[in-house]
Order: C-alpha cells, then sequence, then structure tokens
C-alpha cells in the first residue's frame, strides 16, 4: 500500500512540473517574446522573482517531485521486477538527469544571472546582449526538460495502470 501511495504522490507531482515546464514553453515565453528587451528582462525577473521568493507551493511540487521519484524508485526496487522496475529506474533517473540538473546546473544559474541586471541603468546594447545570452538557451533547455518530464509522467502512469 505504502509503494502505491508513494507512486501516486510522485506522479501528480512530476504531472505538476511537466505542467509547469509545459506552461513556460508554451505560454509564458511566447507571451513575454514580443516584449522589447527591457520589458522582457523585468517580466522574466517578476515571474523567476516569485519563484525565488521560495513560493511555498511551487517549492513543494518541484523539491517534493524529486523526492518521491527517489522514493518510488528505492521502494520500487524491492517491491517490482523485471520490466516495471527498469521501467521505474528509468523514469527516475531521466526525471532527475533530465529534468532536476539541468534545471539546477542551466536554467537557475541564467535565472539568477538575470535577476543582477537593473534594467533601469544599462543601455539598448546591453539589454539587447543580456536577452540574446538568456533568451534562447534558456528556452532550450527548457523544452528539453519538458520533453523529459512528459515521458516521465507517461511512464508513471503506465506503471500505475499495471499496479
Amino acid at each position: 500500500m505504502l509503494f502505491q501511495a508513494v507512486m501516486v504522490v510522485a506522479t501528480v507531482l512530476c504531472s505538476l512540473v511537466a505542467g509547469i515546464l509545459f506552461a513556460f514553453a508554451t505560454v509564458v515565453m511566447p507571451g513575454i517574446k514580443n516584449l522589447e528587451d527591457a520589458a522582457f528582462i523585468r517580466a522574466f525577473q517578476v515571474i523567476d522573482g516569485v519563484i525565488q521568493g521560495y513560493q511555498p507551493l511551487f517549492m513543494l511540487v518541484w523539491i517534493g517531485s524529486a523526492l518521491s521519484m527517489i522514493a518510488a524508485a528505492a521502494i520500487g526496487g524491492w517491491k517490482l521486477a523485471g520490466l516495471d522496475r527498469v521501467v521505474l529506474v528509468l523514469a527516475a533517473l531521466i526525471f532527475l538527469l533530465g529534468v532536476q540538473v539541468p534545471t539546477a546546473t542551466i536554467n537557475i544559474p541564467m535565472n539568477d544571472a538575470l535577476q543582477t541586471l537593473d534594467t533601469r541603468t544599462m543601455s539598448e546594447t546591453a539589454l539587447k546582449r543580456a536577452r540574446e545570452a538568456f533568451e534562447s538557451r534558456w528556452n532550450q533547455w527548457n523544452i528539453i526538460r519538458t520533453v523529459f518530464a512528459i515521458i516521465v509522467t507517461v511512464l508513471l502512469i503506465v506503471l500505475l495502470l499495471r499496479l
């Protein structure tokens, strides 16, 4: 019973992470794309500021997804056998290496660098350079994270249906 509960929690939280990443890829970033450089940077700073302010529900989902995936893989390593065990461990690895690691090593450092900018004191050239250094690379990695998070969600749903 514990394993099924952990699997449900992991599935829900990983699904929410996939949804957050998908929303950024399909709504947030396309929505601010047409802003001028200073407005784009400021808009992203404000959005990211909510996250960096440790918005409790966001943090619960983000950190909880990683912890519940680790717990599911650990318990599943004992409870499952064969292909089911392999799929669960693979899902955990994909989620941790394809979503969480790039977030911590690429997207968050880029967010932090953007947070240091004062758009009111920057020249148009500096604003353009800052945006060019940020936007394309951030979006590429967000799409990668989104695809991996969706794959993990599908794998977890399939496993839940097999339990």
